[in-house]
């Protein structure tokens, strides 16, 4: 007789699983939120600093996007204590995913931005708005605009990625998987369903995402009528 399916033996740990679903989901909101704002800045800096700026960010994103995540992460835990840097696990796992999120969008809006004809940042100016100003209004919502479904999908991208947090004992969702597993031996039923709970909040992300969109480019569209 083949192997059975018991579900009802992750019933529980569901106190267990909500603990590590909030610990996901609070890291994917604050991370998203702060890597997109590092990833404006990153892009301005990029295209208006002095060259020395632009050379050490364009070194930061390039270190960023070809190296693991998961060797930053352990850097961040790991390596900094070796410098008199302790961070708490939580800590590290926030400034990883953070500087992950706004290395690739950084670059994502850069592709966005450099689809801004000058012309219209002159325009802005002309109209007496200052640099700021016309980088805001002229330059960087069109080029939010353009790229916001790719934005979207790094935003997942990471979320996914925030997994391996759980090795520097994190307590999100897959930490939560494991540690059921563990104690009950259904490695099937508990990754399973872990599965369909990472899937659901990727259909979410993308969903919410796309209504906040939606909302927010159709109202700047409206404003430049």
């Amino acid at each position: 007789m083949g192997p059975t399916l018991d579900f009802l033996t992750l019933l529980p740990y569901v106190s267990e699983l909500l603990k590590g679903l909030t610990t996901t989901v609070i890291l994917t909101v604050v991370t998203t939120l702060t890597g997109l704002a590092l990833a404006v800045v990153v892009a301005y800096m990029r295209a208006n600093a002095q060259p020395w700026v632009r050379w050490g960010l364009g070194g930061y994103v390039e270190l960023t996007r070809n190296t693991p995540f998961i060797v930053q992460l352990f850097f961040i835990f790991f390596g900094l204590p070796g410098l008199g840097i302790k961070i708490d696990a939580i800590t590290a796992a926030f400034i990883a995913m953070t500087l992950n999120l706004a290395a690739y969008s950084a670059e994502i809006l850069r592709a966005g931005i450099s689809a801004t004809a000058k012309g219209q940042l002159e325009a802005g100016r002309a109209l007496g708005m200052t640099t700021l100003q016309s980088y805001r209004h002229v330059v960087l919502v069109p080029a939010f605009a353009r790229v916001y479904p790719a934005l979207i999908s790094q935003s997942i991208i990471v979320m996914l990625g925030s997994a391996v947090v759980s090795q520097i004992s994190v307590f999100d969702l897959t930490y939560a998987a494991n540690f059921i597993q563990s104690r009950n031996f259904r490695s099937f039923e508990v990754y399973l369903l872990i599965t369909l709970i990472y899937l659901l909040l990727a259909f979410g992300m993308r969903r919410s995402f796309m209504l906040v969109g939606k909302r927010v480019f159709a109202y700047q569209q409206g404003e430049q009528r």
